[in-house]
């Protein structure tokens, strides 16, 4: 994805800050924005919360975003950063080495379903207002690609075991990854118990991995236990 902070207008744009002082002061706004984010979601989100929550005064916000929403957008991508950092894992070979097919949808899945946990209160406040925030929207649905790339190069190598002959693997594996993906942003944005009694997560996660399994190899073996 390229840097979603080019080409951006004028009321958008953050002014960098530059002396190691106002670096810190920056850091400790973008991470009270998140917290607050998390806790009182976008309706919640002001400039004068931000502040009282990273103790600086106002103008410590205003020398470097010229408006709330280029605030708001700054301190999405630093809440998004953390959780581009967690997808590390899908492109570490190591940590899925000796995994049969099986296993190893269970485990990708898994680790997906992981990490909206971990990140479920600022998910929940991004995924609710991306429906009427069309920046918000573009950068989401260009990390959420992101993440379909990484969980479908991981279950590449399966490919022979995936019982869908006459089908395109990217496909099959790319429908799998949709699947998922969106039945965990509908539990994240209105809760387990939107669409059916709530399970927890830990129930939930092996409802999706042996979903999964069963779609890719139906015909090959059986599904995780």
């Amino acid at each position: 994805m390229s840097d979603p902070a080019t080409g951006l207008p004028d009321h958008l744009t953050i002014r960098p800050p530059r002396q190691e002082r106002s670096r810190r002061a920056w850091d400790r706004i973008l991470d009270a924005g998140v917290t607050l984010l998390e806790e009182a979601g976008y309706e919640g989100f002001t400039i004068a919360a931000v502040c009282e929550r990273a103790q600086v005064p106002p103008r410590a916000v205003y020398d470097r975003a010229p408006s709330k929403d280029a605030l708001f957008l700054a301190v999405y991508e630093h809440g998004m950063a953390r959780i581009r950092a967690d997808r590390e894992i899908f492109g570490d070979p190591a940590h899925w080495r000796g995994l049969d097919a099986a296993a190893l949808i269970e485990a990708a899945v898994r680790e997906l379903a992981a990490a909206f946990g971990r990140h479920q209160a600022l998910l929940r406040s991004v995924v609710l207002i991306s429906g009427v925030h069309p920046e918000v929207y573009r950068r989401g649905s260009a990390y959420s690609r992101e993440m379909g790339d990484l969980f479908t190069a991981l279950l590449q190598p399966i490919a022979p075991q995936i019982a869908h002959p006459g089908t395109d693997v990217d496909t099959v594996l790319r429908t799998c990854f949709i699947t998922v993906f969106s039945a965990l942003v509908i539990r994240v944005a209105y809760g387990p118990g939107f669409a059916a009694d709530p399970v927890d997560d830990e129930a939930y996660a092996s409802q999706l991995a042996r979903m999964s399994s069963s779609y890719l190899l139906t015909g090959h073996q059986s599904p995780p236990t």
